[in-house]
Protein backbone atom coordinates (compact mmCIF):
# COMPACT_ATOMS: atom_id res chain seq x y z
CA UNK A 1 0.00 0.00 0.00
CA UNK A 2 2.79 2.47 0.85
CA UNK A 3 4.46 1.97 -2.54
CA UNK A 4 1.28 3.08 -4.29
CA UNK A 5 0.93 6.38 -2.43
CA UNK A 6 1.09 9.46 -4.69
CA UNK A 7 4.02 11.87 -4.77
CA UNK A 8 2.63 15.07 -3.28
CA UNK A 9 5.78 17.22 -3.43
CA UNK A 10 6.65 20.00 -0.98
CA UNK A 11 4.16 21.92 1.12
CA UNK A 12 3.60 23.72 4.37
CA UNK A 13 1.60 23.26 7.52
CA UNK A 14 -1.47 25.48 7.20
CA UNK A 15 -1.60 28.41 9.60
CA UNK A 16 -4.14 31.22 9.40
CA UNK A 17 -1.31 33.79 9.23
CA UNK A 18 -0.37 32.33 5.82
CA UNK A 19 -3.88 32.17 4.41
CA UNK A 20 -3.78 35.12 2.00
CA UNK A 21 -0.24 34.34 0.83
CA UNK A 22 -1.13 30.72 0.14
CA UNK A 23 -3.82 31.72 -2.31
CA UNK A 24 -1.52 34.25 -3.96
CA UNK A 25 1.10 31.52 -4.51
CA UNK A 26 -0.96 28.40 -5.14
CA UNK A 27 1.30 27.17 -7.94
CA UNK A 28 4.32 27.18 -5.62
CA UNK A 29 2.67 25.11 -2.85
CA UNK A 30 2.19 21.43 -3.70
CA UNK A 31 0.01 20.50 -0.72
CA UNK A 32 -1.01 21.55 2.79
CA UNK A 33 -0.93 19.71 6.07
CA UNK A 34 -3.85 20.71 8.30
CA UNK A 35 -4.04 20.19 12.05
CA UNK A 36 -6.92 17.74 12.31
CA UNK A 37 -7.99 18.82 15.80
CA UNK A 38 -8.76 22.36 14.58
CA UNK A 39 -11.69 21.00 12.57
CA UNK A 40 -13.30 18.78 15.20
CA UNK A 41 -16.54 20.30 16.53
CA UNK A 42 -15.72 23.24 14.27
CA UNK A 43 -17.85 26.37 13.93
CA UNK A 44 -19.18 27.49 10.55
CA UNK A 45 -16.15 29.71 9.88
CA UNK A 46 -13.69 26.82 10.29
CA UNK A 47 -15.86 24.51 8.19
CA UNK A 48 -15.97 27.12 5.43
CA UNK A 49 -12.19 27.44 5.70
CA UNK A 50 -11.77 23.68 5.36
CA UNK A 51 -13.99 23.60 2.28
CA UNK A 52 -12.06 26.48 0.72
CA UNK A 53 -8.71 24.78 1.36
CA UNK A 54 -10.02 21.49 0.01
CA UNK A 55 -11.13 23.15 -3.22
CA UNK A 56 -7.68 24.61 -3.92
CA UNK A 57 -5.08 22.31 -2.32
CA UNK A 58 -4.41 18.66 -1.62
CA UNK A 59 -4.77 18.26 2.16
CA UNK A 60 -3.18 15.88 4.67
CA UNK A 61 -4.73 15.80 8.19
CA UNK A 62 -2.20 15.67 11.02
CA UNK A 63 -3.54 14.68 14.45
CA UNK A 64 -2.36 15.70 17.91
CA UNK A 65 -4.33 13.54 20.33
CA UNK A 66 -4.91 10.01 19.09
CA UNK A 67 -2.58 9.13 21.99
CA UNK A 68 -1.47 5.91 20.33
CA UNK A 69 0.81 5.08 23.26
CA UNK A 70 -1.93 5.21 25.92
CA UNK A 71 -2.29 1.92 27.79
CA UNK A 72 -5.97 2.71 28.40
CA UNK A 73 -6.69 2.54 24.67
CA UNK A 74 -8.11 4.89 22.07
CA UNK A 75 -10.66 7.56 22.90
CA UNK A 76 -13.55 6.45 20.69
CA UNK A 77 -15.12 9.90 20.52
CA UNK A 78 -11.88 11.44 19.28
CA UNK A 79 -11.37 8.61 16.80
CA UNK A 80 -14.85 9.12 15.37
CA UNK A 81 -14.21 12.84 14.84
CA UNK A 82 -10.91 12.04 13.13
CA UNK A 83 -12.62 9.45 10.94
CA UNK A 84 -15.27 11.94 9.82
CA UNK A 85 -12.60 14.50 8.90
CA UNK A 86 -10.65 11.95 6.88
CA UNK A 87 -13.84 10.93 5.09
CA UNK A 88 -14.55 14.59 4.26
CA UNK A 89 -11.03 15.44 3.05
CA UNK A 90 -10.23 12.10 1.32
CA UNK A 91 -6.46 12.48 1.79
CA UNK A 92 -3.73 10.22 0.41
CA UNK A 93 -2.78 9.49 4.05
CA UNK A 94 -3.17 10.93 7.55
CA UNK A 95 -0.80 11.11 10.49
CA UNK A 96 -0.29 11.30 14.24
CA UNK A 97 2.60 10.82 16.68
CA UNK A 98 4.53 8.01 18.35
CA UNK A 99 3.65 9.21 21.83
CA UNK A 100 0.85 9.46 24.36
CA UNK A 101 -1.16 12.56 25.25
CA UNK A 102 -3.70 11.09 27.64
CA UNK A 103 -3.38 9.17 30.91
CA UNK A 104 -5.98 8.19 33.45
CA UNK A 105 -8.65 9.68 31.22
CA UNK A 106 -7.03 13.14 31.36
CA UNK A 107 -5.31 15.14 28.61
CA UNK A 108 -1.74 15.93 29.65
CA UNK A 109 -1.28 18.79 27.19
CA UNK A 110 1.85 17.71 25.32
CA UNK A 111 3.38 14.91 23.25
CA UNK A 112 4.92 12.57 25.82
CA UNK A 113 7.42 9.85 24.98
CA UNK A 114 7.30 6.32 26.34
CA UNK A 115 9.95 3.80 27.40
CA UNK A 116 11.14 1.77 24.43
CA UNK A 117 9.91 -1.59 25.67
CA UNK A 118 8.24 -4.66 24.22
CA UNK A 119 5.13 -3.89 26.26
CA UNK A 120 4.95 -0.39 24.77
CA UNK A 121 5.20 -1.87 21.27
CA UNK A 122 2.18 -4.05 22.09
CA UNK A 123 0.23 -1.00 23.32
CA UNK A 124 0.93 0.93 20.13
CA UNK A 125 0.09 -2.07 17.97
CA UNK A 126 -3.24 -2.62 19.74
CA UNK A 127 -4.24 1.04 19.50
CA UNK A 128 -3.14 1.44 15.89
CA UNK A 129 -5.09 -1.64 14.87
CA UNK A 130 -8.19 -0.05 16.40
CA UNK A 131 -7.61 3.15 14.43
CA UNK A 132 -7.05 1.23 11.20
CA UNK A 133 -10.23 -0.75 11.75
CA UNK A 134 -12.18 2.54 11.70
CA UNK A 135 -10.18 4.50 9.10
CA UNK A 136 -9.13 2.77 5.88
CA UNK A 137 -6.83 5.58 4.72
CA UNK A 138 -3.10 4.81 5.28
CA UNK A 139 -1.78 5.99 8.66
CA UNK A 140 1.76 7.29 9.05
CA UNK A 141 3.47 7.90 12.39
CA UNK A 142 5.75 10.76 13.44
CA UNK A 143 8.81 10.59 15.70
CA UNK A 144 8.92 13.22 18.46
CA UNK A 145 11.53 15.07 20.47
CA UNK A 146 12.05 13.78 23.99
CA UNK A 147 13.34 15.56 27.11
CA UNK A 148 14.52 12.30 28.69
CA UNK A 149 15.59 8.74 27.97
CA UNK A 150 13.96 6.10 30.18
CA UNK A 151 16.37 3.69 31.94
CA UNK A 152 13.70 1.00 31.60
CA UNK A 153 13.98 1.03 27.79
CA UNK A 154 14.78 -2.35 26.25
CA UNK A 155 15.81 -1.15 22.79
CA UNK A 156 16.93 1.92 20.87
CA UNK A 157 14.46 4.49 19.56
CA UNK A 158 15.08 3.48 15.95
CA UNK A 159 14.44 -0.20 16.76
CA UNK A 160 11.30 0.79 18.68
CA UNK A 161 10.00 2.75 15.69
CA UNK A 162 10.89 -0.09 13.32
CA UNK A 163 9.04 -2.63 15.47
CA UNK A 164 5.89 -0.48 15.60
CA UNK A 165 5.90 0.22 11.86
CA UNK A 166 6.43 -3.40 10.90
CA UNK A 167 3.91 -4.84 13.34
CA UNK A 168 1.21 -2.38 12.26
CA UNK A 169 2.15 -1.98 8.58
CA UNK A 170 2.25 1.81 8.97
CA UNK A 171 4.41 4.37 7.21
CA UNK A 172 6.76 6.84 8.88
CA UNK A 173 6.45 10.60 9.01
CA UNK A 174 10.11 11.30 9.71
CA UNK A 175 10.53 14.66 11.40
CA UNK A 176 14.14 15.29 10.50
CA UNK A 177 14.37 18.29 12.83
CA UNK A 178 13.21 16.15 15.75
CA UNK A 179 15.74 13.49 14.76
CA UNK A 180 18.58 16.01 14.64
CA UNK A 181 17.55 17.61 17.95
CA UNK A 182 17.47 14.24 19.75
CA UNK A 183 20.84 13.28 18.25
CA UNK A 184 22.47 16.39 19.66
CA UNK A 185 20.70 16.37 23.03
CA UNK A 186 21.41 12.67 23.66
CA UNK A 187 24.74 12.33 21.86
CA UNK A 188 24.08 9.83 19.08
CA UNK A 189 24.83 9.88 15.36
CA UNK A 190 21.75 10.65 13.29
CA UNK A 191 23.05 8.68 10.30
CA UNK A 192 23.26 5.56 12.47
CA UNK A 193 19.69 6.21 13.56
CA UNK A 194 18.67 6.21 9.90
CA UNK A 195 20.52 2.92 9.45
CA UNK A 196 18.16 1.35 11.98
CA UNK A 197 14.94 2.51 10.31
CA UNK A 198 12.97 0.64 7.65
CA UNK A 199 13.77 3.24 4.99
CA UNK A 200 11.15 1.87 2.62
CA UNK A 201 8.45 2.94 5.10
CA UNK A 202 9.38 6.64 5.15
CA UNK A 203 6.49 8.42 3.44
CA UNK A 204 6.70 12.06 4.50
CA UNK A 205 9.12 14.48 6.15
CA UNK A 206 8.73 17.44 8.49
CA UNK A 207 11.45 20.08 8.56
CA UNK A 208 12.14 23.46 10.16
CA UNK A 209 15.06 25.19 11.85
CA UNK A 210 16.36 24.40 15.35
CA UNK A 211 16.64 26.65 18.39
CA UNK A 212 18.93 26.40 21.41
CA UNK A 213 17.59 27.03 24.92
CA UNK A 214 19.65 26.41 28.10
CA UNK A 215 22.29 24.53 26.06
CA UNK A 216 19.70 22.16 24.59
CA UNK A 217 18.10 22.20 21.19
CA UNK A 218 14.32 22.48 21.15
CA UNK A 219 11.62 22.06 18.52
CA UNK A 220 10.09 25.56 18.50
CA UNK A 221 8.90 25.66 14.86
CA UNK A 222 10.05 29.27 14.87
CA UNK A 223 13.28 29.48 12.87
CA UNK A 224 14.55 29.21 9.33
CA UNK A 225 15.78 25.77 8.31
CA UNK A 226 19.50 25.69 9.04
CA UNK A 227 22.36 23.99 7.20
CA UNK A 228 22.48 20.97 9.51
CA UNK A 229 18.80 20.20 8.87
CA UNK A 230 19.30 20.53 5.12
CA UNK A 231 22.13 17.98 5.46
CA UNK A 232 19.71 15.53 7.09
CA UNK A 233 17.06 16.31 4.48
CA UNK A 234 19.53 15.59 1.67
CA UNK A 235 20.68 12.32 3.25
CA UNK A 236 17.16 11.02 3.81
CA UNK A 237 16.14 11.88 0.23
CA UNK A 238 19.19 9.99 -1.05
CA UNK A 239 18.07 6.86 0.82
CA UNK A 240 14.27 6.90 0.58
CA UNK A 241 11.50 7.52 -1.92
CA UNK A 242 9.89 10.43 -0.13
CA UNK A 243 6.27 11.10 -1.12
CA UNK A 244 6.02 14.54 0.45
CA UNK A 245 7.65 17.02 2.81
CA UNK A 246 6.12 19.74 4.97
CA UNK A 247 7.75 22.88 6.32
CA UNK A 248 6.45 23.51 9.86
CA UNK A 249 6.32 27.11 11.05
CA UNK A 250 4.19 28.10 14.04
CA UNK A 251 5.59 31.44 15.17
CA UNK A 252 8.15 34.16 14.43
CA UNK A 253 6.68 34.29 10.91
CA UNK A 254 8.99 35.74 8.24
CA UNK A 255 7.92 37.37 4.96
CA UNK A 256 6.26 34.70 2.85
CA UNK A 257 8.99 35.03 0.22
CA UNK A 258 11.38 33.40 2.72
CA UNK A 259 8.94 30.54 3.22
CA UNK A 260 8.77 30.03 -0.54
CA UNK A 261 12.59 29.99 -0.74
CA UNK A 262 12.74 27.17 1.81
CA UNK A 263 10.05 25.22 -0.03
CA UNK A 264 11.96 25.61 -3.30
CA UNK A 265 15.22 24.51 -1.64
CA UNK A 266 13.50 21.36 -0.41
CA UNK A 267 11.98 20.78 -3.86
CA UNK A 268 15.38 21.12 -5.53
CA UNK A 269 17.01 18.70 -3.10
CA UNK A 270 14.29 16.13 -3.63
CA UNK A 271 14.47 16.45 -7.42
CA UNK A 272 18.27 16.22 -7.48
CA UNK A 273 18.33 13.15 -5.25
CA UNK A 274 15.62 11.45 -7.30
CA UNK A 275 17.59 12.17 -10.47
CA UNK A 276 20.75 10.78 -8.88
CA UNK A 277 18.94 7.56 -7.88
CA UNK A 278 17.54 7.09 -11.40
CA UNK A 279 20.93 7.77 -12.98
CA UNK A 280 22.57 5.19 -10.72
CA UNK A 281 20.22 2.42 -11.87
Amino acid sequence: MLKNLPNLGIGIGFREQFRADLFLHQTEIDFLEITADHYFDANSRKLEELELLKQHFRLIPHGLNLSLGSAEGINENYLEKFARLVEAVKPAWFSDHICFTRSGGKEIGHLASVPYTNEAVKVFARNIMRVKARINTPLILENITSPIRFPSSEMSESEFIRRILEETDCGLLLDITNLYINSKNFGFEWREFLDGLPIERIVQLHFVGTHKHNNRLIDAHAHKTNREIWDVFREVCSRANIKGAILERDENFPPFAEILEEIQTARNIMKNQNFAKVSAV
